[in-house]
C-alpha cells in the first residue's frame, strides 16, 4: 500500500522504505554508524530499517545520498532516469507508427503502457495508450480505439485541457470512422469553447482541434462552417512550432479550398503538407496527401494524374498495412477507374470491400472477357472475410459511396435491379452518418432510375428526400459554432 507525499509522489509504506534502505546498505557494505553519521544514529537507522518510522524529506536527502540514489527513488523504489528511459522509448514506438506498420507498433506501445501501469506513471501510460488507439485507428479497430482515447482522457482527467486534446480528436477521429459525424463535431466543437471560455488559448490545442473538425464538418455538407475552422486554423499557425501539426493543418484547408473550386490552391496546400511529412518521415500522413491530391485532380477532370496518386496513396497504405485507410482509397480510386471506363476493374476492387460480394464474380470476368459487360451486375451474394472488408460501423461513408458506385456500374449495364439494390442499400448507411450532399446526390440517382422504369410516385418520394438534405447541409443537426479563440 502507498500513500500521497510532497509533491503527489506516491510513497511506500515505512517498512517496504526500510528494507529498500537495509537492501541497499548491504550491497554497499556500510555499517549502520557509517550510513547513519554525522547527522543521525545508528539506533535512527536501525529503527528506521524495521520499518517503525518513516523518514523525513531531510533524512531522506540524507541517505539518498549516502546510498547513491535519488530521494524518489528511495520511497518509491522507481529509478530517477526510469522516466525519462520510458519517454524516450516512446517516441522510438511513435516513429516505428510513423514509419512502418501499425500492428509491428501496436505491441511495443502495449508494452510500454504495462510499464507505465507498473511504475506509477500515469503521464507515460497515457502516452502509450494514444499512441496505441492512433495505431487501432489505422488498422480500423475502431472500437478498441475509442476506448484507448477514453482511457487516456479518464487519466487526465485533472489535467489542464490542453493535454487532453490529442485524446479528444482521437476519439472524434473514430466516432467520425464510424459514421458518427454529428458526435464528432459536438466533440470537437465542446472542447473549442471550453478551451476559449477558460482562457487556455494554447494555439497548438485549438490548430490540433480546429484541424480535426474540417473533416466531419465536408463530410455533413456542413462547407461554410469547415471553410471558416479552415480559417481560424491559418491563424493560429505562425504562433505554432509542431511541423506535425502544421502539416495537418495543410491538408485541412485543402479540403475547404477543393469545395470552393479553387483546386490550384488546394494543390500547392497539399504540396506543403507532403514536403513537411516526407521530411518527417511520416508514412500514413504522406499517403493522406497523395489521396487528397488524387482527389483534387479527380475534382478538376484530370482522370489519370487522379488514379496515379491514389494508387501511390493506396500502395503507401498497404506497405504500412493500414487497412481501413488503403480500403477507403480504393472506394475513391474505383470511381476514377469507372470515370476512365475502366470497369471491370473499379468493380473488381469495389467487390471484395463489402462484407457481402457478389457471388459470380468469376461470371462477370468471364463476361467482360466476352464483351457481354451487361452481365457483370449481380444480386447472388457470398460471404467475403470481414477482416478486410469495409462495413456498417467500419468506414460507414465509404460503404455507402462503394454501394453508390456499384449501383452505378450495374445501371451502366443495364441492370437496373441490382442497380436500385445498391441505392437502397447505401440510403440507410449516408443517412446514419449524415451526409448531406452525398445523400442528396444518391437520391436523385435512385429518382432517375425509379422514374426511368414506370414508378413515378416512387421516384418524387425520392427527389423530394434529395431536396430536403440539399436545402439544409449540415445545419439542420448542428448547433451554433464554437467562439472563434482570441487572437
Amino acid at each position: 500500500m502507498s500513500d500521497s507525499g510532497s509533491g503527489g509522489v506516491r510513497l511506500d509504506e515505512p517498512a517496504v522504505i526500510g528494507r529498500r534502505v537495509l537492501r541497499l546498505r548491504t550491497e554497499l557494505g556500510l555499517t549502520q554508524r557509517q550510513l547513519a553519521e554525522p547527522a543521525y544514529t545508528p539506533a535512527y537507522v536501525s529503527t528506521l530499517e524495521s520499518g517503525k518510522v518513516r523518514p523525513s524529506e531531510a533524512a531522506l536527502r540524507h541517505l539518498a545520498e549516502r546510498l547513491g540514489v535519488t530521494p524518489e527513488e528511495l520511497v518509491t523504489g522507481r529509478p530517477a532516469r526510469l522516466a525519462a528511459e520510458l519517454r524516450l522509448r516512446l517516441t522510438d514506438a511513435r516513429r516505428a507508427l510513423a514509419t512502418g506498420a501499425p500492428e509491428d507498433a501496436a505491441p511495443l506501445f502495449r508494452a510500454l503502457c504495462a510499464e507505465a501501469v507498473e511504475h506509477e506513471l500515469p503521464g507515460e501510460q497515457a502516452t502509450a495508450l494514444l499512441g496505441l488507439g492512433d495505431c487501432l485507428l489505422e488498422s480500423g479497430e475502431l472500437d478498441d480505439a475509442h476506448e484507448c482515447f477514453a482511457s487516456v482522457e479518464r487519466l487526465l482527467a485533472d489535467e489542464p485541457l490542453p493535454r487532453r486534446v490529442p485524446a479528444i480528436r482521437g476519439r472524434a477521429n473514430a466516432h467520425r470512422l464510424t459514421g458518427e459525424l454529428r458526435y464528432a463535431c459536438y466533440l470537437l466543437e465542446t472542447a473549442l469553447d471550453q478551451l476559449n471560455a477558460s482562457g487556455l488559448q494554447d494555439p497548438d490545442a485549438l490548430l490540433l482541434l480546429y484541424t480535426a473538425s474540417i473533416a466531419p464538418y465536408m463530410d455533413m455538407g456542413a462547407h461554410e462552417r469547415a471553410a471558416h475552422a479552415a480559417e481560424l486554423a491559418i491563424a493560429l499557425a505562425s504562433r505554432v512550432d509542431d511541423p506535425a501539426l502544421l502539416a495537418g493543418m495543410h491538408r485541412g484547408v485543402a479540403r475547404t479550398l477543393i469545395a470552393q473550386g479553387r483546386i490550384a490552391e488546394a494543390d500547392a496546400s497539399l504540396a506543403k503538407a507532403q514536403d513537411l511529412y516526407r521530411q518527417l518521415h511520416i508514412r500514413t500522413e504522406l499517403a493522406h496527401c497523395h489521396w487528397m491530391r488524387g482527389y483534387v485532380h479527380a475534382q478538376d477532370g484530370d482522370l489519370e494524374r487522379a488514379e496515379n496518386e491514389l494508387r501511390t496513396a493506396y500502395d503507401m497504405l498497404t506497405a504500412k498495412r493500414a487497412a481501413l485507410f488503403a480500403e477507403q482509397v480504393e472506394v475513391e480510386l474505383a470511381d476514377v477507374l469507372r470515370r476512365r471506363g475502366k470497369v471491370r476493374e473499379a468493380e473488381a476492387l469495389l467487390r471484395p470491400l463489402l462484407a457481402v460480394g457478389t457471388e459470380l464474380a468469376e461470371a462477370a470476368e468471364n463476361a467482360g472477357n466476352t464483351g457481354n459487360a451487361a452481365n457483370t451486375a449481380t444480386k447472388a451474394t457470398k460471404e467475403i472475410p470481414e477482416a478486410r472488408a469495409l462495413r456498417a460501423g467500419r468506414g460507414v461513408v465509404h460503404v455507402g459511396a462503394a454501394h453508390r458506385l456499384l449501383g452505378l456500374i450495374a445501371e451502366e449495364c443495364g441492370d437496373t435491379e441490382a442497380a436500385e439494390e445498391h441505392y437502397r442499400a447505401a440510403l440507410p448507411l449516408l443517412e446514419r452518418a449524415g451526409v448531406a450532399g452525398d445523400l442528396a446526390g444518391l437520391c436523385c440517382l435512385l429518382g432517375d432510375l425509379l422514374r426511368r422504369t414506370g414508378r413515378t410516385e416512387a421516384a418524387l418520394d425520392a427527389y423530394r428526400t434529395g431536396l430536403a438534405h440539399r436545402a439544409t447541409p449540415g445545419t439542420t443537426t448542428l448547433g451554433p459554432a464554437p467562439a472563434p479563440p482570441l487572437m
